[in-house]
């Protein structure tokens, strides 16, 4: 395993880009970062707190998680906004995204701040669908911390991980993009779920954040195979890049650490070939 870079404050939603390189945000002092095959890293976008989920588009942008969900073109000339937060519900902003093999998005939101001390009371948050024309609906309820979110091999599953319990929950995709009845996929042995990635073989590597120590792997029945140990508690995410997609790229934040600035990333390789999450294919109005 290998640092490839820190000094960061709590690093969140890792994306790999073919031939540019990995994408990461800092949640807490904001910022989008790429760090090149080459080991440099350099400043994509700044300003931006929150975003814990970003994803592609095929307009050649970025989606990115936060206060809302926004497209923000590499420029830094245009920013939409994608889906705005249901601020009747007091909703406060969305985290992980993920995309399907259509192009349509799925973004966890928050009921209440995980990072930011905005002073309401915690409550549980949604999972959205962002569809092709650019129209939303809710398709799950109550995730107490929503996090991590992938989709398994055949298309037919998606994960999202709830930290506060503990759990990463699996939903039958139906071809709408409606989601089955929820049911519990795996229970963490240690810390709390955070972001998660999908491999070829349908395993599924979820990041254990607030003393997890490190990434689970989980079988496609949820069964804890092994632990990736990191030398620091706070694992926040996990994505696939690199050579074949066989490189393991792990975030971290500074909880549990001496510093404020200790987020890092990591590099990890592994036998097995990460999934290629897809471009997102919604409509930028």
């Amino acid at each position: 395993m290998q640092k490839l870079c820190d000094g960061y404050s709590l690093v969140e939603g890792p994306l790999w880009i073919p031939g540019k390189g990995l994408l990461f945000s800092d949640v807490l002092v904001g910022g989008v970062f790429c760090i090149d095959p080459e080991g440099n890293v350099s400043t994509v976008f700044e300003h931006r707190r929150g975003i814990g989920g970003m994803s592609l588009h095929q307009e050649g942008g970025l989606i990115v998680s936060g206060r809302n969900i926004s497209f923000k073109s590499f420029d830094g000339g245009q920013t939409l906004t994608v889906l705005d937060r249901d601020e009747e519900n007091d909703l406060v902003g969305f985290n992980d995204i993920t995309t399907d093999s259509k192009g349509r998005i799925y973004a966890g939101s928050l009921g209440s701040s995980p990072v930011f001390d905005d002073g309401r009371e915690p409550k549980a948050g949604d999972l959205y669908l962002i569809d092709l024309d650019g129209s939303s609906r809710k398709v799950g309820e109550d995730v107490q911390l929503a996090n991590g979110l992938g989709i398994s091999p055949d298309g037919r599953t998606i994960y999202h991980s709830d930290t506060s319990r503990r759990v990463v929950n699996g939903y039958e995709i139906a071809e709408d993009g409606s989601l089955g009845p929820k049911q519990v996929f795996a229970t963490v042995p240690e810390g709390g779920p955070d972001g998660l990635a999908v491999s070829e073989d349908g395993r599924v590597w979820v990041a254990l954040a607030n003393g997890g120590h490190g990434v689970g792997v989980f079988s496609p029945t949820g069964e804890f195979l092994e632990l990736i140990k990191i030398p620091q508690p706070m694992c926040t995410s996990v994505c696939f890049g690199g050579e074949n997609m066989k490189d393991l790229y792990i975030v971290t934040g500074s909880g549990g650490m001496d510093s404020d600035r200790a987020g890092a990333v990591y590099r990890h390789r592994v036998d097995v070939a990460g999934l290629v999450v897809p471009k997102a294919r919604v409509a930028l109005t």
